[in-house]
């Protein structure tokens, strides 16, 4: 069967009209929402804490390590997923590849816990 230009014409259609419903919410809630401006409502706010002082406030190295370390086994789940969805179809070869992926992880898991990189002091 031959595709043709016309099959794509719904897709084209959703996405201008995704565009359009997006861009008319946006104006529409510009024009109609309230307008009253004050000190108060001008400055800015987060979490209850007035903004003093500098806003480059250096983070600790551990916050961006833990983030990157759960990114990483995060990512484990991603390929356990697929090869439970055709565990049967592996068999005894695809086990042990998995096995062998999951002893690597373990190691990884155990050296960062003896270098202590998820303690937060």
């Amino acid at each position: 069967m031959q595709s043709t230009q016309l099959d794509y014409f719904p897709i084209l259609m959703q996405l201008v009209l995704a565009v359009v419903f997006v861009a008319g919410i946006i104006f529409v809630s510009g024009k109609l929402g309230p307008q009253r401006s004050s000190k108060s409502k001008d400055e800015n706010f987060e979490c209850g804490i007035e903004g003093i002082g500098n806003a480059r406030v250096p983070f600790s190295v551990k916050y961006f390590l833990v983030a990157i370390l759960f990114v990483v086994f995060d990512v484990e789940v991603i390929f356990l997923y697929p090869w439970a969805v055709n565990f049967k179809e592996l068999g005894i070869e695809g086990m042990v590849k998995m096995v062998i992926f999951m002893m690597l992880l373990l190691v990884g898991f155990f050296y960062i816990i003896k270098k202590k990189a998820l303690d937060w002091e």
